[in-house]
């Protein structure tokens, strides 16, 4: 990209060493006019370019920092279930204990009934902590579908507006081009 750049600027400088000192200022003027409205055009249209390539780079770079954070927050989520059942599981062993130890049988409908509570209300608990979990990595791949649309939309509107700097190119260039 550089060599769009300096190029024609050497090219500029250099080209009225070699011809009359008066045709020379003339000659110098005219083609470093030409040669800082051709940086100046490379510039109009590289400038979006590059901008939505950097804006791309860091959408997706998002993206995969997302795609690590739903890796962690299922981590997190499963620990959590885990650690809620282990718990509920305590309560359970607990329970059977003091009821054992008034005296009460554990295969008597009380006891029966009083760990089918409990099993249930440890189930509701596991499938609340799931669908948290659920919900969280849907929020979160969304994320990642509006940073990969960031990025698709920022390259467009890159080419976009260079292809717009192109067009709006001034006339006297448009003929160099036709000729």
């Amino acid at each position: 990209m550089c060599d769009f750049i300096i190029t024609p600027l050497v090219t500029a400088l250099g080209a009225g060493g070699a011809a009359t000192a008066a045709g020379s200022t003339a000659a110098a003027a005219t083609s470093f006019a030409s040669t800082m409205q051709t940086i100046g055009s490379v510039l109009a249209i590289a400038g979006p370019v590059v901008q939505g390539m950097q804006v791309a780079s860091a959408a997706k770079a998002n993206v995969k920092l997302v795609e690590n954070q739903k890796r962690h927050q299922a981590a997190l989520d499963a620990t959590k279930a885990d650690r809620e059942r282990r718990r509920f599981q305590s309560q359970l062993a607990q329970q059977r204990a003091e009821l054992a130890s008034r005296g009460v049988q554990l295969d008597s409908a009380t006891a029966v009934l009083l760990g089918q509570s409990a099993a249930a209300e440890m189930s509701f608990n596991d499938q609340a902590i799931r669908s948290g979990a659920q919900a969280t990595q849907a929020e979160l791949s969304a994320e990642q579908v509006n940073y990969r649309a960031k990025a698709s939309q920022a390259l467009l509107r890159g080419g976009l507006s260079a292809a717009g700097a192109w067009l709006d190119r001034p006339a006297d260039e448009w003929a160099e081009l036709m000729s």
